[in-house]
């Protein structure tokens, strides 16, 4: 057995309220079943009265206790930027870091968020029209979505967001990302989803503490396919609605599976199962 399998291996998740997180249970169960002896905390900003500024210490508190890294979440996924030495392409473009590898006396950010949905995207809808999509929100888990379901081969992008700066800022950065791409800032959502072939949504709504849908429900189109990022609780208002109306959907829980498999292989170095954390994850929110 190899070193790595042997030694004991630690990790973490950083944001504010995240209680309800399936992430440690999806890496210490794949870390178990590939042999590892695998601590994985959560390090909730509301449970130790600490905030996005107390960043600086939390991370040296995590190398001094021989993390080998970080999963970074709301709202530190900016933030934590300033105090790392090294960023990946993906998290470097993205502007925003999920995932933080500790090695050496140096912290590597990276971003999974992306890779996640477009895995999740193209497993769960492999046949979606991509000639154009209305997003809505564009936060940190926004800029994840559009970049990932650009990086398919999104043609036309409309991004609405309550504050309309916030759009027009996405829309900017990724054309000049994808510039072969049309990407702006929306400001008719109706006359948007009149035109789409389908809708990504990248905000809270649907989650415990945000019921309801985030738009019209009558906007929803059978030709629409319907992708969401919220996992907790995996059938959504929005996705029950969609598939009332004869959309296609993809729930939240590929993108938090395969970020996770992501996060896993920079951590440890191993080759996740894929399958296996699905399931595992299916299992836990079935």
């Amino acid at each position: 057995m190899t070193e790595t399998l042997v030694r004991p291996l630690k990790a973490g998740l950083i944001g504010a309220g995240i209680q309800a997180s399936l992430t440690p249970a999806m890496h210490m169960t794949e870390g178990a079943a590939q042999g590892l002896r695998y601590a994985y905390e959560l390090i909730d900003l509301r449970e130790i009265d600490a905030t996005e500024n107390d960043l600086p210490r939390l991370l040296a508190e995590a190398e001094r206790q021989g993390f080998a890294g970080l999963n970074i979440t709301h709202p530190c996924k900016q933030a934590v930027i300033a105090y790392l030495d090294e960023l990946a392409p993906d998290a470097q473009r993205l502007g925003a870091v999920n995932t933080v590898v500790l090695k050496g006396g140096r912290r590597y950010g990276h971003n999974t968020d992306w890779w996640g949905f477009a895995e999740g995207f193209t497993r769960g809808l492999p046949d979606a029209d991509l000639c154009f999509a209305v997003q809505l929100g564009a936060g940190g888990a926004g800029v994840a979505t559009a970049y990932a379901a650009l990086s398919l081969g999104l043609k036309r992008l409309a991004v609405f967001d309550r504050e309309p700066d916030r759009a027009q800022s996405l829309a900017e950065m990724l054309t000049a990302l994808f510039p072969e791409a049309d990407i702006s800032a929306g400001t008719d959502l109706a006359a948007a989803m009149r035109s789409a072939s389908g809708l990504i949504h990248a905000t809270p709504t649907g989650m415990a503490n945000y019921p309801g849908l985030p738009l019209d429900g009558d906007l929803l189109d059978p030709r629409h396919w319907v992708a969401e990022i919220v996992y907790f609780p995996l059938e959504t208002a929005l996705l029950a609605e969609a598939r009332r109306r004869g959309c296609r959907t993809l729930d939240g829980g590929g993108m938090a599976v395969f970020q996770a498999v992501g996060a896993f292989r920079l951590f440890t170095g191993l080759e996740p199962d894929a399958a296996r954390m699905l399931n595992h994850f299916k299992a836990m929110t079935g």
